[in-house]
């Protein structure tokens, strides 16, 4: 696991494409230029004729996202994982012990646990990292879901009217995600993630879906995988490689910790794909990678750099050496079973 904290704007740079040589702007006068437009927007609605349903959305959602990155702001430099599952799982059921211990084992190896900050499986990931270590999310329902005792009145609580704007805040504040057994919710979460993942909506992070001692939760999801929708051509099997099935809280822990173990985070640079690693790959190992995943090329070769011009509006990451390549953005599981043999050989 990488003793540097990772960077919290991997979401973001890995949906923007550096297409142009352009100067590096300085982030006071990005910022600037994004408020503009939305004070631009907010005022279009009026000529547009807006109803008071959509305004209310979005200025809802807007109060709603720029609350949850007040609050995450002062941890940006944590290490985070959330952690989802059922709010029915009751504290004597193994899969509430699992949790639990998932939440402590993480905390202990320096991350911040995210849950949905309700009871259950959310509750039980709290209970391990401890209150200083967890981040809530729980969503106003109209029977009026309660947070868990462990974050409640804690100021990294937050209270969402919109699924879609926690599950936003969720992702993008991630730098890991476990699912435990769960119902519809738990199935949503994971889809969703999946679905950022195979699409380049989101950087590639670990996905560990985690079973009780045991049990066969996960592995009657993996029959669905497999004959759903793997043999009737709906999914690749290179997409297999965007999660792991366990049993095992400490192999869970291990997938999470490793995935950072030489690979760190990624952008887009002028149309390539940059990754910032930890260290240099040696040039044995630079050539597997050549070799092995020329497929995701789109031209050119895999190149060894260090930080380019476009990236200087993060310095904190400029130590950091390169893998720079022109990827096809189109087969996110091979771009992940990349990251595995880097994180493997390197």
């Amino acid at each position: 696991m990488p003793d540097e904290p990772l960077p919290n704007t991997a979401f973001e740079s890995i949906l923007e494409s550096d297409t142009t040589e352009t100067k590096p702007k300085s982030p006071k006068s990005d910022i600037d230029q994004y408020v503009q437009q939305i004070q631009q927007t907010a005022e279009k609605l009026k000529t547009d004729n807006c109803g008071r349903g959509d305004a209310k959305l979005l200025a809802t959602s807007m109060k709603e996202l720029r609350h949850c990155f007040r609050v995450f702001a002062p941890y940006r430099g944590k290490l985070k994982v959330t952690v989802f599952g059922s709010a029915r799982t009751k504290p004597d059921h193994p899969a509430y012990a699992a949790a639990v211990e998932f939440g402590r084992q993480m905390a202990a190896a320096g991350y911040m646990v995210i849950t949905g900050a309700a009871a259950g499986i959310m509750e039980a990931g709290h209970i391990g990292a401890g209150r200083d270590s967890s981040f809530g999310l729980n969503i106003l329902l109209p029977f009026e879901q309660a947070a868990n005792p462990v974050i409640l009145d804690d100021p990294k609580l937050m209270n969402m009217r919109y699924f879609f704007t926690r599950k936003l805040a969720f992702v993008k504040e991630s730098d890991a995600v476990a699912l435990f057994p769960g119902g519809f919710g738990t199935h949503d979460e994971a889809f969703e993630t999946l679905t950022l993942i195979q699409t380049g909506k989101s950087h590639i992070f670990p996905l560990v879906l985690v079973d009780e001692p045991g049990g066969d939760y996960w592995a009657c999801w993996q029959r669905f995988i497999e004959d759903g929708l793997l043999k009737r051509g709906y999914i690749s099997p290179q997409d297999q490689a965007f999660y792991k099935i366990t049993d095992s809280v400490e192999e869970a822990v291990k997938e999470v910790t490793q995935f950072y173990r030489v690979y760190h985070s990624m952008r887009y640079v002028r149309g390539d794909l940059v990754l910032r690693l930890h260290s240099r790959l040696s040039e044995a190992v630079l050539e597997k990678v050549r070799t092995e995943f020329a497929s995701l090329l789109t031209g050119g070769t895999f190149e060894q750099t260090d930080a380019l011009p476009a990236e200087a509006n993060e310095p904190d990451l400029a130590s950091y050496p390169r893998l720079r390549f022109r990827f096809d953005r189109h087969n996110h599981g091979r771009l992940r079973q990349l990251i595995d043999f880097v994180n493997r050989e390197g």
